[in-house]
């Protein structure tokens, strides 16, 4: 049993069936609720500004990628001898 954050309704959860960082939802008020504790359950909200965030924070990430492969195609013009060019 654990208690919304929300809406302070009384939630059957088996810590059983849930692991830490699993998502459910309350059934009374329907807020997005992440497990934070198994023994005893706890739930906190979660903030859904934040999860379209992180989904930004990813297309972000796929562009840097590419400055990588910038990278890479220096080190294909260094000597493979390891020599010093002056």
């Amino acid at each position: 049993m654990a208690t919304c954050p929300e809406c302070d309704a009384e939630i059957e959860v088996d810590e059983f069936d849930v692991d830490k960082g699993d998502l459910i939802s309350c059934p009374d008020c329907g807020s997005n609720l992440e497990v934070t504790s198994i023994t005893p359950v706890e739930l906190e909200a979660v903030d859904e500004d934040d999860d379209e965030d992180e989904d930004d924070d990813d297309d972000d990430d796929a562009d840097d990628e590419d400055d990588f492969d910038d990278v890479d195609d220096v080190d294909e013009d260094d000597d493979a001898a390891g020599e010093d060019y002056e």
